[in-house]
């Protein structure tokens, strides 16, 4: 499989396995098969391994534990996340060490290669389409994260614990921007990496997203980009595999991807292979975070990275069928 630098990291594998697959999220699936999928990602070189503790409360970092009960090979690198969830900002640092501790248990290890802020990074007294008390669940203030969070995070780079750290740029575009530009920045931003430039039900303000200027953004800095919801939560493939509301994001999405479908049969290949393939030659991306669940899905977005990239015709038909 084919490598990247990930920002000034380290190499990584141009598709990441992502936890929430064999954490449960998106649909059903086992832990017997939840481990062979991580033991196939590795074997067809994958790399980088994206967990976070609300990935099925711990389950994905379990199934990571137990695929490498021995130990793990010296060129896996793993993510893991924290959502503070409101917390005071003199509860930061012990809240982020605490969950940080309980995650290297489950996954067995001394450390982790990127530590991730879990959820949105918001402006100072933002107002929100949301209740406020899920806001305050899933969101922290700008001068909490700056003040707060960015300092514990470099605490525990000083320390060996993680050798970087990173956010979910998937905010308002002021905070977005905000983060990457600041004196000291993320070493690694996951940002939506979809044709419809779609965050679906992560959705948290009216501005129309701009991931595409966040990932240019982050590249200018020299900070690494995975690419997170590349088939848009489910919505760009043939069919999605979970009961989802009528009128929510992803159902919208998804039949908004109608002639994607279209031009994937069209061009003789499935929708989700279509569009990691597209996700794959999105500029600035350095890795595609997958949300397989099981080896089948997971070959599936593998023959999608070992194809050519689409070509500037065909990436321009893409663009096309959703506008």
């Amino acid at each position: 499989m084919k490598t990247r630098t990930l920002g000034t990291l380290f190499d990584v594998s141009r598709l990441t396995l992502g936890g929430g697959g064999i954490g449960q999220v998106w649909g059903e699936t086992s832990q017997h098969e939840a481990i062979a999928t991580v033991h196939a990602a590795y074997d067809h070189g994958i790399n980088l391994f994206d967990l976070a503790p609300l990935y099925g409360q711990g389950e994905a970092e379990t199934v990571m534990g137990l695929a490498f009960p021995d130990g793990y090979p010296t060129d896996i690198h793993v993510t893991t996340k924290c959502m503070l969830g409101g917390v005071r900002d003199d509860e930061v640092e012990q809240t982020l060490v605490a969950s940080l501790n309980e995650s290297l248990v489950r996954m067995k290890r001394d450390s982790v290669d990127i530590f991730v802020l879990h959820g949105f990074v918001i402006p100072d007294n933002w107002s929100s389409r949301l209740p406020p008390k899920l806001l305050s669940r899933i969101a922290v203030e700008w001068s909490t994260y700056y003040n707060c969070v960015v300092p514990v995070f470099e605490k525990l780079k000083g320390e060996g614990r993680i050798n970087g750290w990173g956010i979910t740029a998937a905010s308002t575009q002021e905070t977005n921007i905000g983060a990457i530009g600041a004196a000291v920045h993320p070493d690694v931003v996951q940002c939506i990496t979809n044709v419809l430039d779609s965050p679906g039900e992560m959705t948290i303000t009216r501005e129309t997203p701009q991931p595409r200027d966040v990932i240019a953004a982050a590249k200018k800095r020299g900070i690494g980009v995975m690419g997170v919801r590349a088939v848009a939560a489910g919505s760009l493939t043939n069919k999605i595999d979970r009961s989802v509301e009528l009128r929510s994001r992803e159902q919208r999405d998804f039949e908004k991807a109608e002639m994607f479908r279209a031009l994937a049969a069209e061009t003789g290949t499935t929708a989700a292979k279509l569009a990691h393939r597209y996700a794959l030659a999105m500029d600035g991306v350095d890795t595609v975070v997958l949300g397989v669940k099981n080896r089948t899905e997971l070959l599936e977005c593998i023959e999608s990275e070992a194809q050519s990239m689409p070509g500037p015709e065909l990436l321009q038909r893409i663009d096309d069928s959703v506008a």
